[in-house]
């Protein structure tokens, strides 16, 4: 059947398509054609596709230089999505779009970050008639990594213990040309931890240890920082333990080195301090995890591989499961790792021999066995699932998504129960809805694919009449209380900044096209609406955000909420490097905890960091004694002659971490 095809240039808002107000005229878009264009920060830029009724597009955006978002808008101008993939500046941002009917659909591209400018390619890579059964509308949206170019991801979708849909697409060696397939093993990283967590109790259930002991009481060798860290605490990563892949990036390590358990145990037995104390706080931490496998060969006597096998995997039948503690492991029907950049795809090694953090390897089916033992309990019970699915309590007494292993939240008015996980070019994210009896399981082996937003997708489609029907028994929401004095432009213009939450981690908040927003470190821009003068609901959240002036400076400091508590961040004001003698920070500087030595080098007016397993990095002052670079920042200390001592290194979750100057 042939289809024609026409397209126009939409003229819809070209009021606003200026390069005055940071963006360009809309431009059309045409099959055969690459759009081939230059952007930078600040700058909008938009594109029209015209398309039939009922039709499905299958776009694909090449980033070279600069980390852009895709933003999608029907016919109307309503937004339908918005893509970005996890993989920086470089590679590709694949993405669909779908049409009701007739008409000119809109596609927004824009920089994530300030005071960037890069290149990109736009093309579309097919266009079709949309799918209409639930298993071709899951076929659609995997497209786009379906085809003998590329790596791609294996789906498996159960409802009440029964398989909906399973299948594999696109390779899982690009270099033999296999495909991906239903049996194809996936390393499948951060979902290892709710078997590990699993794994701790049983042993409690067995009456051989509590969740509250303290983990020195089977670890001695963890130091005593004196506050107790408990086996919940590190179950639910509000344990302050410093993250220890931060820890080895520091030392000089890369991730894809052979990194094995014992490396990681020694590196968390020789730190001297928690980022905070035990409970006060939540922060990811793979430490804690390490730990806790080490518990279990501890306490059960055998190795963490050999006792998830044995009380796991076994008895559920997840015959293509296991943890990998060796790196030199022959795996028959491996999906191996990719990454794309702007010469296309590369391998993305992982060697890693560690366990209870990450290094589970398993296939989607495999994967969803498990996820239905929540339901069945044929292994473990009810009472150690409702622990592992009650969320966690903060010392404040504050709830957090995190339960054991796993974090609860909402989607779309349904409870959802969830874990993602990435390492090197694994992309992984299991979830389930426990009052549907749903699940699904999304397993990739390339870095710009994101597990989440597809398996959403998944769900979009085989719960669709369920969340109509939950759409329709919400309450009628009232409109937002209108403010009885709204914030003039001025104000919220003298609210713009960067703000300093803590040392690692900004809030930046913007006034752009009349839009109110903050962008985490992180995340993308997200709107915020006026509540009061000075207090703003941050879009799609209950949470608020408050503006309070600093009566000694006049300028602002913003009340936000950051891993369980409420945070007053301080607006960054911009540094002048000549109040600094930068020669007063060269040196050579040594950290115990890493075990690792840095020259700090003043050349052509510039401060260099260099280590001789890491490539030199420019240090960049933005406060008195305070540089950014690479990793994180880096605080430089001085004693009472005000001569240079050493310095403190603080990353998002590893913090404090000691330099001392070499004599």
């Amino acid at each position: 059947m042939r289809i024609l095809f026409s397209f126009s240039i939409c003229l819809l808002f070209i009021c606003y398509a200026t390069r005055s107000l940071g963006q360009v005229l809309p431009k059309v878009l045409l099959p055969q054609q690459t759009q081939r264009s230059t952007i930078a920060s600040g700058e909008t830029h938009r594109y029209t596709l015209k398309l039939n009724k009922s039709q499905f597009a299958t776009l694909m955006l090449s980033q070279k230089g600069v980390d852009v978002v895709i933003t999608t808008f029907d016919e109307q101008g309503k937004k339908v999505a918005e893509f970005d993939s996890p993989n920086g500046s470089y590679g590709a941002e694949p993405f669909t779009m779908s049409s009701t009917v007739a008409g000119n659909y809109t596609i927004e591209v824009a920089p994530l970050e300030k005071n960037v400018h890069g290149d990109y390619e736009l093309k579309i890579l097919q266009l079709k008639p949309k799918a209409v059964t639930t298993n071709q509308q899951v076929d659609e949206a995997f497209s786009i990594w379906d085809h003998k170019q590329s790596p791609g991801a294996a789906v498996s979708i159960c409802r009440n213990g029964k398989v909906l849909y399973e299948k594999g697409y696109g390779q899982a060696n690009l270099e033999y040309a296999i495909p991906i397939t239903t049996e194809s093993i996936f390393h499948v990283a951060s979902i290892s931890k709710q078997f590990t967590v699993f794994s701790i109790l049983l042993l409690a259930q067995e009456g051989k240890l509590s969740l509250d002991d303290d983990i020195r009481k089977y670890i001695p060798e963890v130091p005593d920082f004196g506050k107790k860290i408990t086996l919940r605490h590190l179950a639910s990563h509000t344990s302050g333990l410093r993250d220890q892949w931060e820890l080895l990036s520091l030392a000089g390590w890369k991730m894809d080195d052979v990194i094995m358990q014992e490396q990681l145990l020694k590196t968390i037995y020789r730190q001297k301090a928690l980022n905070f104390d035990p409970g006060e706080e939540y922060q990811y931490c793979n430490s804690g995890f390490t730990l806790l496998a080490e518990v279990v060969e501890r306490v059960s006597g055998k190795r963490f591989a050999a006792f998830t096998q044995e009380h796991i995997f076994t008895p559920l039948g997840m015959s293509h499961t296991f943890f990998n503690d060796n790196h030199e492991k022959i795996i028959k029907n491996r999906a191996y790792s990719y990454r794309s950049d702007t010469s296309g795809f590369k391998k993305s090694n992982l060697n890693f021999a560690n366990v209870g953090a990450t290094s589970l390897y398993t296939t989607a089916p495999d994967l969803n066995i498990w996820v239905n033992n929540y339901t069945t309990m044929k292994v473990g019970s009810k009472a150690i699932f409702d622990v592992m699915c009650t969320p966690a309590t903060l010392n404040s007494g504050n709830k957090i998504e995190c339960g054991l292993g796993q974090y609860i939240n909402e989607y779309k008015g349904m409870k959802e129960i969830q874990h993602g996980g990435g390492d090197a070019g694994y992309r992984a994210y299991e979830t389930r809805f426990p009052e549907y009896n749903f699940s699904v399981v999304v397993l990739s082996n390339v870095a710009e694919f994101n597990p989440i937003l597809m398996s959403h997708k998944i769900v979009d489609i085989y719960l669709a009449n369920e969340i109509a029907q939950l759409a329709k028994k919400q309450p009628v929401k009232s409109e937002v209380r209108k403010p009885s004095v709204l914030p003039t432009v001025e104000m919220m213009k003298a609210y713009e900044g960067d703000y300093t939450i803590e040392i690692g981690r900004e809030a930046s908040i913007q006034l752009m096209d009349k839009e109110f927003t903050l962008q985490l470190t992180d995340g993308s821009p997200i709107n915020l609406t006026p509540l009061s003068e000075n207090s703003f609901l941050i879009s799609g959240s209950t949470q608020q955000i408050e503006f309070i002036k600093d009566i000694a400076t006049g300028s602002y400091d913003l009340l936000i909420e950051h891993n369980g508590k409420i945070k007053r961040a301080k607006k960054r004001i911009p540094f002048d490097n000549n109040t600094m003698k930068l020669s007063d920070f060269v040196g050579k500087f040594y950290s115990q905890e890493l075990m690792s030595e840095y020259d700090i080098e003043y050349d052509q007016h510039k401060l260099i960091r260099k280590n001789f397993r890491l490539h030199d990095d420019e240090l960049v002052a933005v406060g008195k004694d305070l540089f950014s670079f690479e990793m994180g920042y880096i605080q430089f200390l001085r004693d009472e002659q005000s001569a240079v001592i050493g310095f403190f290194i603080d990353m998002g979750r590893s913090k404090h971490i000691r330099f001392e100057k070499m004599k």
